[in-house]
């Protein structure tokens, strides 16, 4: 089997290897352009082309699959797969009718629920109790098309969206390594259609979406801190300075104070007040700072340790 594997982020590079480990002739790797990050903004190779670079793999980076020259190179690969992981580039249908056996996509929810940019955050902020990843024959649509495989896991209250991040990479590369060895052996794999009740979509996340709302209930907030944990990171203020919040559970609290307030300091976590219960705040981080405990917050504002 020829196959063609596009993806860019960290969370395809595990399908990537799957990919190459699968007895599977992996003819090129497709990701997106190097873009500028860091300080220097220097131009930087996405982790896949990294990952493909020291493979020895053939790599492109077309900035769009829509120009026909473009189209005519991935058909000079021959492939008879392309497997798409968290690609980033809208595939025309003449890209998906290219390979023999379609193309097929890892996808980091239970289809229908969350397509979309998102997933693995949307699940969280919504309180889902379990994700996983979907492997997909594609389609024109947006995460439309009928699924192959799936691999489930519970969503814990311990999951940030690092944590559920790195889980579902590596449900991704196993559900991909058995379809891979399973069509290699002969076998067809059986393509069930998604159902139409329960679709959502996952929107791509905006870093205005950070902001903490005390009005809201505590265990909303918990949910923001741990889906926007390792980014965009939650932000909120704590007695008059805007911070960072890298991790916070709610709490039940029974009180009158105004939201955002300070209802005890200490120990345990700072905790405020919320439109329902309260927000424990464990680990923060100042302006031009580093991640610090709330104890070591606090040691710089002891103030804050009088309230109640």
């Amino acid at each position: 089997m020829r196959l063609v594997f596009a993806g860019t982020p960290e969370f395809s590079v595990p399908c990537l290897e799957a990919c190459r480990a699968s007895g599977a002739e992996v003819v090129a790797v497709y990701t997106q352009p190097d873009r500028p990050a860091g300080r220097g903004r220097r131009l930087t190779p996405s982790p896949v082309k990294q990952a493909a670079l020291a493979a020895g793999l053939a790599v492109e980076q077309p900035v769009s699959l829509k120009p026909a020259d473009v189209q005519q190179r991935l058909a000079d690969y021959r492939p008879d797969l392309l497997v798409v992981v968290a690609y980033g580039l809208i595939l025309p249908r003449k890209v998906l009718a290219i390979p023999r056996l379609g193309c097929w996509n890892v996808h980091a929810s239970l289809l229908p629920r969350w397509r979309g940019a998102a997933p693995i955050q949307r699940a969280i902020l919504a309180g889902d109790a379990e994700s996983g990843v979907d492997l997909m024959q594609m389609e024109a649509g947006l995460d439309t098309g009928p699924v192959l495989l799936e691999r489930r896991t519970p969503i814990s209250r311990d999951d940030t969206g690092g944590s559920l991040h790195d889980r579902l990479a590596a449900l991704g590369a196993d559900v991909l390594a058995e379809g891979l060895r399973r069509t290699l052996t002969g076998e067809a794999l059986v393509a069930m259609p998604q159902p139409e009740q329960g679709v959502t979509y996952a929107h791509k996340l905006d870093k205005a979406e950070a902001r903490l709302d005390f009005s809201r209930p505590a265990i909303e907030l918990e949910r923001q801190v741990r889906a926007f944990d390792p980014w965009p990171v939650a932000e909120g203020e704590i007695a008059g300075e805007s911070l960072r919040i890298w991790a916070a559970h709610a709490i039940e609290a029974d009180h009158r104070a105004a939201p955002g307030n300070v209802l005890a300091a200490g120990r345990d976590g700072i905790d405020l007040a919320c439109g329902q219960g309260a927000l424990r705040i464990t680990a923060l981080q100042r302006a031009g700072g580093k991640r610090i405990g709330a104890t070591d917050y606090l040691n710089a504002r002891p103030e804050l340790r009088q309230r109640r």
